[in-house]
């Protein structure tokens, strides 16, 4: 398990300005999900920042081995809950160690985001 914290001002104003770090840090999906979020906008950002981070954590990754930010995206699952979907190098990581399973957290207010994030191993039938 993980834990990050995001300061809304920082979102605020690296999502206002800043295409390209957008761009290299949140998938076309998570960008979408976030522009539709009107005056929520950049809490939507921080809170999918603050679980990539948290994400790496929980791994044991970090950015190491070519492992992209885009390889974490928060998704909604069909109940609305967030979840993780992982692709790239992250995916093969989580393979290596098992992983393939994500539980999801987060919370945002205008000035705070946080993500909770557990990777674990689904339960082996039988």
């Amino acid at each position: 398990t993980a834990y990050e914290i995001t300061y809304g001002d920082w979102s605020s104003d690296v999502c206002s300005s800043d295409l390209r770090f957008r761009e290299r840090v949140f998938t076309p999906g998570e960008q979408a999900y976030a522009e539709a979020g009107g005056r929520r906008r950049a809490e939507r950002y921080a809170a999918r920042f603050a679980a990539k981070e948290a994400a790496f954590k929980a791994l044991g990754t970090g950015w190491r081995s070519g492992i992209a930010w885009t390889d974490a995206e928060v998704v909604h699952g069909p109940d609305g809950a967030p979840t993780l979907r992982v692709h790239g190098m992250l995916a093969q990581a989580a393979r290596e160690r098992g992983i393939d399973r994500w539980i999801v957290s987060l919370t945002h207010t205008d000035t705070l985001a946080m993500a909770s994030v557990l990777a674990g191993r689904s339960p082996v039938a039988g």
